[in-house]
């Protein structure tokens, strides 16, 4: 029988989420995450923010890794002075975060990056961000679509060798590739849309777009793929 891999996607907390009677501190994920990692055949769990040191542990129990989206990178993690453009800092999980990519690329367990994932990806490797983009969230809380394509030979274009329209909210973007970065996609504008890690012992790719928003799978599979590796 085969094992679908065990993928972990990290979470936030956040202070007096509702649902009926109640009003409490929640561990929230949008449900476009667990709802891609089964339809592309893993098996999904959350990871709300825990202590950094405990981050190696949690990833040795897992098959593959999603960091999410969610709010800006607080730019003192780069270096640079914070633009009244960007968001408030979300700290804790920017220290979990970042912990959960240093342990899964030195243990070389396959790693997505969604939006604020491939970003923090490239902070986590010594990168920096561009911290406000014009036009590339038009619409407050509202998806919006654009072509993206992928560089040849590239492990994304591996998966999505054609240009092709993904669903995309983001105001910040790549600036200087971390530490063996590449550019595996690109916008029109030129704006970095993916990135890989060719040297990584495993399977290492982060995307700007939100694929949770869309129906293509084949990012994920690729993931789902990689991972499965380790467990059939």
């Amino acid at each position: 029988m085969t094992v679908r891999p065990l993928i972990g996607v990290s979470t936030y907390l956040e202070s007096g989420a509702r649902w009926g009677v109640w009003e409490l501190d929640a561990a929230l994920l949008p449900a476009g995450y667990p709802r891609l990692v089964q339809r592309a055949g893993g098996l999904a769990c959350m990871l709300p923010p825990d202590a950094p040191e405990r981050a190696a542990e949690a990833v040795a129990r897992l098959d593959g890794l999603v960091v999410a989206g969610g709010p800006d990178v607080d730019p003192a993690r780069y270096g640079a002075e914070r633009s009244p453009r960007t968001g408030p800092p979300a700290r804790e999980r920017d220290a979990w975060e970042l912990a959960l990519i240093d342990a899964a690329l030195a243990a070389g367990v396959p790693l997505l990056g969604i939006c604020r994932g491939m970003q923090l990806l490239n902070v986590a490797l010594g990168g920096t961000l561009v911290q406000h983009l014009d036009g590339h969230a038009e619409v407050v809380g509202a998806f919006g679509h654009h072509p993206v394509k992928p560089v040849p030979d590239s492990l994304y274009a591996g998966l999505v060798p054609e240009e092709s329209a993904v669903p995309t909210y983001h105001h910040q973007a790549v600036e200087r590739l971390g530490r063996g970065l590449v550019a595996s996609a690109h916008t029109a504008d030129g704006t970095v849309e993916a990135v890989e890690l060719p040297s990584a012992r495993g399977w290492v790719l982060g995307v700007q777009w939100h694929p949770e928003m869309g129906e293509d799978l084949r990012v994920m599979r690729g993931l789902v793929t990689a991972a499965g590796r380790a467990v059939n």
